[in-house]
């Protein structure tokens, strides 16, 4: 029988890092661990919120109490290899826990070893293009990420917007558009809903005059009609993310993507329904042609691995956002490198694990 371990792990940042929604200085996340009674072998997968995104997170203390409460109900199950994914069915509509059972699961059947997928990644014979990511600050500050992502060989730039004023943050971009044209530097913007209704026509006018690839979410999620209005209309493409988030069953995610009929959609696995629930996303976006990619919400590099090797499966041609792992202190063994702007899979030496 399957045996379950909870164990809490905050993350802090090397550097506290702005986004619309204010500043982060600590990332809270647990890990689990799936053992079983018949075996040495031990499956770890990460739950990683992000409050004011992760619909079931209200506070740290009733959030663990209820991860503990819910740890146990797994450990009282008496649950194996047939009968565990059917089991977890009930939190999928807990992204953050569903994905880290799902993961911890995953790791498990496949010997544990943080190796999940057989693909041309993980056998190391290709990468995954990433973006380099810029954090909201001062000028200065956000000047120096942006020499340092593309010293580093970045041809993908994503920019968080929204905490200093849009002159400057315009002022900022197109000093790289001006260096930089568009086929040797793809710029994308995240809003974070930071836009008024009444302002981002405007705003997406002069972020198309610097030939932006995307926008992330320009206005708050809920406004089915506004966004629809704003990417019927839109010169800058816009891609959905927060609005994605507590949309579980295949029919109202078929109804979002219908009535605001966005140009991308991005997919984070601990807030949009882990791997099940992203692969339906995936799916469904492609029979209505809406390309897409995928992003990871924080996590150590435990999550970012399952991330990273999910993807994959899909062989991504558009760049992904996945180059978060060395935003922190101390962290988990990572089993990726990036280099001049691609993600490689290097694994973990049996002596990390």
């Amino acid at each position: 029988m399957f045996r379950f371990d909870l164990k809490y792990a905050p993350l802090k940042f090397k550097r506290p890092s702005g986004t619309s929604r204010g500043i982060l200085t600590e990332k809270q996340a647990w890990y689990v661990t799936l053992s079983s009674s018949e075996s040495e072998i031990h499956g770890t997968g990460e739950i990683s919120i992000i409050p004011g995104l992760t619909k079931e997170f209200d506070t740290l203390e009733s959030y663990n109490n209820w991860l503990e409460t819910c740890i146990y109900e797994l450990n009282s199950a008496e649950l194996n290899e047939k009968n565990y994914l059917e089991f977890i069915d009930r939190w999928a509509d807990k992204p953050s826990l569903f994905f880290g059972l799902e993961t911890a699961y995953y790791d498990f059947i496949a010997g544990g070893k943080q190796l999940f997928f057989d693909t041309p990644f993980t056998r190391k014979e290709t990468g995954i293009p990433v973006n380099g990511l810029i954090w909201m600050g001062d000028e200065i500050y956000m000047k120096e990420q942006i020499s340092e992502k593309l010293q580093e060989g970045y041809s993908c730039i994503k920019m968080k917007i929204g905490a200093i004023d849009f002159e400057t943050e315009i002022k900022l971009l197109k000093v790289i558009r001006e260096n930089y044209p568009k086929d040797q530097i793809t710029l994308r913007v995240d809003a974070n809903g930071a836009f008024s209704l009444s302002e981002a026509p405007e705003k997406l006018k002069q972020l198309a005059d610097l030939e932006i690839h995307s926008i992330e979410q320009p206005i708050k999620a809920g406004d089915w009609e506004g966004m629809y209005l704003l990417c019927k209309s839109t010169p800058c493409p816009i891609a959905l993310d927060e609005e994605l988030i507590g949309i579980y069953d295949w029919a109202s995610k078929k109804e979002l993507l219908t009535t605001i009929q966005p140009q991308y959609i991005i997919l984070k696995p601990s807030l949009h329904g882990g791997i099940k629930g992203c692969q339906e996303w995936i799916n469904l976006a492609a029979s209505l042609s809406i390309p897409w990619w995928i992003t990871s919400a924080l996590e150590s590099n435990v999550g970012l691995n399952a991330i990273t090797q999910f993807v994959s499966n899909y062989e991504p041609v558009l760049h992904q956002g996945l180059g978060t792992g060395s935003l922190y202190v101390e962290n988990t063994v990572p089993t990726t490198v990036i280099r001049n702007g691609k993600m490689f899979f290097t694994g973990i030496d049996a002596e990390d694990r």
